[in-house]
């Protein structure tokens, strides 16, 4: 347990403002009075939520020189965001190489550098260097459930509970599993996101997609569309809420061809789109195969 008056506990609003994707509120978060030690953290907090945002441009130009790992790894971040995934990854691997990789924030910003660039295995072995760093967990659990993984999800997960069973992170971490579990695991992860997207405090068009997620999993398809009709309200190009849309769509016998048409527009390398073009090719390959048989 963390002590209420130590150093991590000042950092713990702009965090949760973080991890619940109110990226301007953590932007125009306040830190003057934070201590010396605490300066960095949030400085790093503040500059990812501006790539988040779409400026990965000036947090480039911002970071350009600097000499700090943290920050170094910050510049990999934006790099990746701009569309250089290349040197993004490089610098990474550099830092990672080095004593920088015994750094929570190196391993977590560069853990997330890595499994976007399709490196998971070197996202792992960099974000298992962490000592009882709750984020770091949370990507592990993130990568697991992207690799169909939900074994070792679930053990992260049950391995993290000592850290910080009552934190934000580790209820959305144990949450995403749910998902991936049903059952009566469905309506536990719904609790968690729809707490978090109906609070003024805490809701974002992340907890709001979230929500909508586990309401569909319920089997409550007008919930679902209520939540993302939110979600698009505050971010009408947020691709998640789009590409929930579409699922949605297909899932209710609805017309999807303009969801997917908004969603390549939106982002046109989403996962949902690579996955949906990877099976589909397989599928042609499927039917070339059985047609010949059949010609034969």
């Amino acid at each position: 347990m963390s002590d209420p008056f130590g150093a991590e506990a000042e950092l713990i609003n702009i965090e949760s403002h973080f991890h619940q994707g109110q990226y301007q509120e953590v932007i125009d978060f306040d830190t003057t009075s934070f201590s010396s030690e605490n300066a960095l953290p949030a400085r790093v907090l503040q500059l990812r939520a501006r790539i988040a945002l779409g400026q990965a441009e000036d947090v480039l130009a911002e970071v350009a020189g600097e000499k700090k790992p943290e920050l170094e790894a910050v510049g990999a971040l934006a790099q990746l965001s701009a569309g250089d995934a290349e040197s993004a990854v490089e610098t990474i691997e550099q830092l990672a190489a080095t004593d920088a990789g015994e750094i929570g924030i190196v391993q977590v910003v560069g853990g997330t550098v890595l499994a976007a660039a399709g490196k998971a295995d070197e996202a792992l072995a960099l974000l298992q260097r962490h000592q009882g760093n709750l984020e770091a967990v949370a990507l592990i659990v993130h990568i697991y459930l992207a690799q169909n993984r939900t074994d070792l999800a679930v053990k992260e997960v049950a391995s993290a509970r000592r850290l910080a069973q009552d934190s934000l992170l580790f209820n959305l971490a144990e949450s995403w599993v749910g998902l991936r579990l049903g059952g009566d695991k469905y309506q536990q992860a719904f609790y968690v996101f729809e707490e978090l997207a109906q609070a003024p405090a805490t809701s974002s068009v992340r907890s709001l997609v979230s929500q909508a997620v586990a309401e569909l999993h319920l089997g409550r398809t007008e919930e679902s569309q209520a939540a993302l009709d939110q979600a698009l309200k505050k971010e009408p190009g947020f691709a998640d809420a789009i590409a929930n849309q579409l699922v949605w769509s297909v899932i209710t016998g609805q017309d999807s061809a303009e969801y997917k048409a908004a969603l390549e527009q939106a982002d046109p390398n989403h996962p949902f789109l690579t996955d949906l073009a990877e099976k589909s090719d397989l599928f042609d390959k499927a039917a070339i195969k059985y047609k010949a048989k059949v010609s034969a």
